[in-house]
């Protein structure tokens, strides 16, 4: 067996086809297969090797628009990148219920993230603390120095909060730094601040600074949406609109309850959010840590793991309504949104002018998306409208010609074998009788 390294000198150095050549020889990838590393038409392969080390090539995702949705009186078509079938479409069937009682309303708090700066040995924290917040103004300014266009466009520092955490390593003084990042993410302008706080915030608390470094757990920038949706809409051929109000109150009621339950209550929240932030080239890690941060921080001392972050009720006519409230640590300038070209086709489609209204996009979508979800296991069960997606793709895969797709999916879906090998087998079926 042919030995193989790893260890590449200077790899990053190679172009973007010399390291693809590596690739393709060291995983014995034939030409067709190595085809999927080649960049769409409209993508420059000189943008893509800037953003990120050793590319080899691009992973697409497939982009979808949803429809429907009329959040504050305007109107959106939303891009949604994601892989999951039946997301696009669940988000636009729901947007059209909100949207025949009025749409939308959502609400963002202002853009502000949090710095943390980590002092441990110190002797007397409570003290530290005091002289620290003591030193408010003067620690501000130091910290606006570092980004006076920040503040010049009416973000920046604002203010500081001093926090006595017990850990095993001792009792540490942790110091957040609230910054107004205006329509930019906020991480290098956060940081950056931190970073030269970081000794003076030692020295007045007579302790040494570790960590320097933005929090993703967006307490202060927060995103609300809440919605109607109409009893007489809801009915399905087997129950009745005000039947259907209850399953949604009793499911969700299991993810209040259960924190099993509500971990995937809230995963179907970020199908949605995550879509959007993917799409406009914003960083899903980070509102995926602080979305679930966001979950268990509400259940503090109500005795559960977790929350749910929506909320459905039952309004005086019978109908549902629907809340949410999660962190949008989101920008428009910077990052891949202000450099990767299918993400500044997507904002431009979605015509959010800041990061406060793509907040209020966020938290709409992803309230739409819950919904859907909550009303398909209510009713008929979760299982339909994926496994009729699935089929389609397991059809693709097992080797179905465009003419012969819709024929397969319908037998997989009519036969209850949505799997590879009777794929396969309808096929060979459809080409013998051919």
């Amino acid at each position: 067996m042919e030995e193989r390294s790893s260890e590449i000198p200077a790899f990053y150095r190679r172009t973007v086809a010399e390291r693809r050549a590596f690739v393709q020889k060291w995983a014995k990838l034939t030409p067709e297969e190595a085809k999927a590393f080649e960049f769409p038409p409209g993508i420059d392969p000189g943008t893509i090797d800037r953003m990120i080390e050793n590319v080899i090539g691009v992973m697409p995702l497939p982009l979808g628009v949803a429809t429907n949705f009329r959040i504050n009186g305007i109107d959106y078509l939303i891009p949604m990148a994601i892989e999951e079938p039946s997301v696009v479409a669940a988000a636009s069937n729901a947007a059209k219920l909100v949207r025949a009682a009025g749409g939308f309303t959502a609400e963002t708090t202002p853009p502000v993230m949090i710095g943390q700066i980590q002092i441990l040995d110190v002797p007397d924290p409570e003290a530290a603390r005091h002289r620290i917040l003591h030193q408010r103004d003067r620690l501000l300014e130091a910290a606006n120095a570092k980004d006076p266009v920040l503040v010049k466009f009416g973000g920046g520092a604002k203010d500081l909060e001093v926090r006595i955490v017990p850990s095993t390593r001792g009792v540490m003084v942790v110091v957040h730094i609230l910054v107004d990042a205006r329509d930019a993410g906020g991480m290098n302008a956060v940081n950056t601040m931190c970073e030269a706080l970081a000794p003076e915030i030692g020295r007045l608390a007579g302790g040494r600074p570790v960590l320097r470094i933005i929090s993703n757990l967006a307490v202060h920038r927060l995103a609300r949406a809440h919605a109607t949706f109409p009893a007489n809409l809801l009915k399905t051929k087997t129950s009745t609109g005000p039947q259907v109000v209850d399953s949604i109150l009793d499911a969700y009621a299991l993810a209040v309850a259960d924190p099993y339950r509500c971990a995937t209550h809230n995963k179907g929240i970020m199908n949605g959010v995550d879509a959007v932030v993917v799409a406009t080239g914003n960083d899903f890690r980070a509102i995926e840590a602080g979305a679930h941060s966001y979950a268990a921080l509400k259940s503090t001392g109500l005795g559960t793991a977790i929350l749910p972050l929506t909320t459905y009720e039952k309004d005086p006519n019978g109908n549902l309504v629907g809340t949410i409230e999660i962190p949008v640590p989101v920008g428009l300038i910077g990052g891949a949104t202000a450099v990767h070209p299918t993400a500044k086709a997507n904002v431009k489609i979605l015509g959010v002018k800041s990061a406060s209204e793509l907040g209020m996009v966020l938290a709409s979508v992803g309230l739409a998306q819950n919904f859907a979800a909550l009303r398909a296991l209510a009713t008929e069960g979760i299982q339909r409208g994926h496994m009729e997606l699935h089929a389609r793709n397991l059809a693709v895969s097992a080797g179905a010609r465009s003419d012969e797709v819709d024929r397969v999916v319908g037998r997989l879906v009519k036969n209850h074998q949505v799997r590879f090998d009777r794929a396969k087998a309808f096929i060979e079926e459809l080409r013998k009788h051919k």
